[in-house]
């Protein structure tokens, strides 16, 4: 299936940072949970997917031990009201910081949700 430019939405740069994707069937098998679901975690904003050349998907990393990771919808609703895009919340997450160290979606997998937060609000300001 080919995609036109505008379909796809996420570039090669940001595609990279986030590595390893989950189509949504995927997504659904690894919570344990019916295709319907994971839609419905996409719209309420506990999960985030972007349109990639192959088809939707979601970061692998936001899925831990069965679950949505911990603290991501918190996170997602204040990036999303600094004015973050979809890609732009991506590229954010899966960034490299040495003041962390790591990636903000690396400090959520180690529970560090309030400080993520507390950075990601600073970014509206």
């Amino acid at each position: 299936m080919t995609h036109t430019v505008a379909e796809i939405e996420i570039d090669r740069q940001t595609d990279a940072l986030v590595g390893e994707w989950l189509t949504i069937p995927e997504t659904a098998e690894r919570l344990g949970i019916d295709l319907k679901r994971v839609k419905q975690l996409l719209r309420d904003h506990k999960l985030l997917g972007v349109q990639r050349e192959s088809g939707f998907s979601v970061p692998a990393a936001f899925i831990h031990d069965g679950q949505p990771l911990k603290g991501l919808p918190g996170t997602l609703t204040v990036l999303a009201d600094a004015g973050f895009r979809r890609v732009e919340t991506l590229r954010w997450l899966f960034t490299a910081d040495d003041s962390l160290p790591g990636t903000p979606v690396q400090a959520l997998t180690e529970h560090r949700v309030k400080e993520i937060n507390r950075r990601a609000q600073a970014l509206a300001l």
